[in-house]
């Protein structure tokens, strides 16, 4: 009798332990689930947060592939104009050498002389530029005017675009046109369409007219 009590007894427990950890198993399974889970979508987020960074290195790249490149033509731009310069400068010397009557004078003045050109008329015909370029030129080899381009062009009340600033405004810009250097060339090397005139305007009407200015002594 105490036997079959002894076995029932030990049935049950046997019964309650497989219970226990069935019911522990599910519950271990069901843990590893959500972790499975969690990790997927932390890995999702993860991919999502290295595909924006991917797009914003690219983004980061070809800003400095632009900036880069925007730096290079400008470069080259100042290469460009300093090579230009240089050879406006050399042809103005070659200019002078092959002429007598040619004047010596630095970059500074020729670059000073073409914006007092395109100041005074830079929409006049290209003989009426040469003309104003051979005025000045007239008066620094006058005895009645300072003997230096510079001293001339700035010589007070003569020039409207030195009084008003706007010479200087021009100067410092250097967009005066390839015209009106290479009129400056020909008035450094001593041609002059006007002669010896050493005035011009227009509300004269005597002299030599060529565009829009008349020219006389």
């Amino acid at each position: 009798m105490k036997t079959s009590r002894s076995k029932r007894f030990m049935c049950m427990v046997m019964t309650c332990v497989m219970m226990f950890y069935t019911g522990s198993s599910s519950v271990m399974a069901g843990n590893l689930e959500i972790l499975k889970n969690a990790g997927q979508t932390e890995n999702a987020r993860l991919s999502e947060k290295m595909v924006v960074l991917e797009e914003s290195a690219r983004g980061i790249l070809a800003a400095v592939e632009k900036m880069q490149q925007k730096m290079q033509e400008k470069k080259a731009a100042e290469e460009a104009a300093r090579k230009a310069e240089e050879a406006r400068a050399q042809e103005a010397q070659r200019a002078i050498q092959e002429n007598p009557q040619a004047v010596t004078a630095s970059t500074s003045d020729m670059n000073l002389l073409a914006a007092l050109i395109y100041c005074e008329a830079v929409g006049e015909p290209y003989e009426g530029q040469v003309a104003v370029g051979a005025v000045v030129m007239n008066r620094v080899k006058s005895s009645s005017f300072p003997n230096s381009i510079r001293e001339v062009i700035y010589q007070s009340g003569q020039f409207g675009p030195a009084i008003t600033g706007k010479l200087d405004r021009v100067l410092a810009s250097g967009k005066m046109t390839d015209s009106c250097y290479q009129a400056a060339q020909e008035a450094l090397a001593g041609v002059s369409p006007v002669g010896g005139a050493l005035y011009f305007g227009d509300g004269r009407n005597f002299g030599q007219l060529i565009g829009g200015h008349w020219f006389h002594s």
